[in-house]
């Protein structure tokens, strides 16, 4: 059995026709229902509270976001439903394999506090494409950075709009809408509340917001493990290492290394999400939000403390669920075995099974939402961002006013939002499947272009340019091959056997990153060098003088040029 086939087997199983999770109690519930749509309430009031009228506001929070503030905006913006959800489902489907997950996104932080965070600080822009577009002198590298910004949010924001129509189903039930299933109604719902307060409240009351969802998601995650595991018997006060002495318990398929997934497929997934967690726009624009290079360091410590916290506690959810899925619902693996459905809310699955109460529950689901509408609102920002500012207002209309920025801005988060809940009304993959593909097109074709931006000056507009076309090339052949937009041979996609077993679209990055560094650096290297201003630039990004808040390394080089030419004149 090749590669190919496992990645298939561990986080393509398939979808019950209305993607109702087995065992999951789907009704409505009082309590549950008002803590929630008192949730959805406050985030829409803080949403109006923090409305924005400017392009300060709306992309970077007028770059004032402290480092615990934004340390907590981070791990909220990363922690995601593939995170919440997700990763504790992969985990309980696929074993071993799904630690890939935990390792791939924990590490990519690292990676961003010694090579990025500072410097894309000092860089001092708005957004990914800003940086792409300035660095290479190209409005067309900027586009194409543009359109991979708005691509990956869309990709992205499927996987949580899924984990909102499904967690939503415990809490409210089938509303019974004529022609929606039960999940489609709930994720319409739980998009549209999404979409709106974002299109008032822009970067500055999604930072305030995700704050508050960051509390909500880990407080929910945490105390309903501890509950969980005490209720079920399974640990006392330290699940995250007692969940342990259950392994032994549970199948070899939980715990045996790679019978979920090959040794490749799991090297080459945990590669992706390594470098794909660094050049994903939506955790860059971070760094811009922070009033200088120092601030932004310690926000990344700060973010990575905050994840750990759910990411070192996800696997003892996965076992708990396992085990109790096991014992009260049927067999985990096999034919059929768990759904990709009931593993995707095995979080809110296990403390239901543990027969805890309603209520309780939904504290926990509550959680699940709030990560996929944090995540959603920072793929959204990002990715509108590239379209109103990017795109709009540096290259269709650059006499464009602040109004009509934000207007346009708004009018892509309405864009998007639409685009996403179409796309999310029969999704192809599980959460974690579906955001790890947005990871694999950051990793192939922005990460490159930010290290090398960074740290080699004589990066040059023609070698980003063919970096970044041949970085889409390489995404889209496994996406294709393996049917992933349904749009290649009735769904079934090319099926090249070569391609899924050494380029899955999961895993992509191991190819496609060398590839793009290789072909970046080479075309470079054979066309004339940057100009001396952006090589100033770049060592602009290094320098270890502290900079103001509202300085970029542009100004700091034009300004250097004109004492260079006063002292020239004396």
């Amino acid at each position: 059995m090749n590669e190919g086939t496992l990645a298939a087997e561990a986080v393509a199983l398939p979808l019950q026709s209305e993607l109702l999770p087995e065992g999951l109690d789907v009704s409505f519930k009082l309590l549950p229902a008002i803590l929630v749509i008192g949730m959805m309430v406050t985030f829409l009031a803080a949403g109006f509270l923090y409305k924005v009228a400017d392009s300060d506001d709306m992309w970077v929070a007028g770059r004032s976001i402290g480092n615990v503030e934004n340390g907590m905006a981070i791990g909220a913006n990363w922690m995601s439903a593939a995170s919440y959800l997700g990763m504790a489902a992969l985990i309980a489907l696929s074993g071993v394999y799904g630690l890939a997950f935990v390792v791939g996104w924990t590490t990519g932080y690292f990676i961003l506090l010694i090579f990025l965070a500072a410097q894309m600080r000092r860089f001092g822009k708005y957004t990914a494409p800003d940086f792409v577009g300035d660095r290479f002198n190209s409005d067309t590298a900027r586009a194409i950075a543009a359109v991979t910004t708005f691509l990956i949010g869309f990709v992205y924001a499927l996987g949580q709009a899924r984990g909102m129509g499904l967690v939503g189903l415990y809490i409210l039930g089938d509303p019974g809408i004529p022609g929606l299933t039960g999940y489609q109604a709930m994720m319409i719902v739980f998009m549209v509340i999404t979409i709106a307060y974002l299109s008032l409240s822009g970067m500055l009351g999604a930072t305030k917001n995700m704050v508050l969802q960051y509390v909500i998601l880990i407080g929910a995650f945490l105390v309903g493990l501890l509950v969980t595991g005490w209720t079920a018997g399974f640990s006392t006060v330290l699940p995250q290492l007692e969940y342990g002495a259950l392994i032994s318990e549970l199948s070899t398929e939980f715990s045996a290394p790679f019978a979920g997934g090959s040794y490749y497929l799991w090297v080459a997934t945990c590669f992706s999400l390594i470098f794909g967690t660094c050049g994903l726009p939506h955790v860059l624009v971070r760094f811009y939000t922070v009033e200088n290079e120092r601030v932004a360091r310690w926000s990344t410590v700060w973010g990575l403390f905050f994840i750990c916290l759910l990411y070192l506690s996800a696997p003892a959810f996965a076992a708990f669920g396992t085990s109790l899925y096991g014992s009260e619902i049927g067999a985990v693996y096999g034919d059929p075995g768990m759904s990709s459905a009931a593993g995707d809310v095995i979080v809110v699955l296990a403390s239901q099974l543990a027969g805890l109460p309603s209520w309780f529950v939904g504290i926990v689901a509550a959680g699940g939402i709030a990560a996929a509408v944090a995540t959603t609102a920072g793929l959204f920002i990002a990715a509108s961002s590239a379209i109103s500012h990017d795109i709009y207002a540096t290259i269709i209309n650059e006499d464009a006013t602040q109004r009509q920025q934000v207007l346009v801005g708004r009018l892509s988060i309405i864009a998007i939002g639409a685009l996403s809940i179409v796309f999310a009304l029969d999704p192809q993959q599980p959460v974690a499947a579906l955001v790890s593909f947005a990871f694999s097109l950051a990793a192939i074709v922005l990460f490159p272009m930010f290290f090398l931006g960074l740290w080699w000056e004589n990066t040059n507009r023609q070698g980003a340019l063919s970096g970044m076309i041949v970085g889409l090339i390489v995404w889209f052949v496994p996406m294709f091959n393996e049917g992933n937009f349904g749009l290649i041979n009735g769904g079934a996609g090319w099926g090249i056997d070569a391609i899924a077993t050494w380029m899955p679209a999961i895993g992509s990055g191991l190819i496609g990153v060398p590839i793009v560094f290789a072909v970046t650096i080479v075309v470079s290297l054979l066309t004339d060098e940057p100009p001396e201003e952006t090589k100033m630039l770049v060592r602009q990004c290094h320098s270890p003088d502290p900079m103001d808040r509202d300085v970029t390394a542009a100004e700091i080089v034009e300004q250097k040029k004109k004492d260079r030419v006063t002292s020239d004149d004396d």
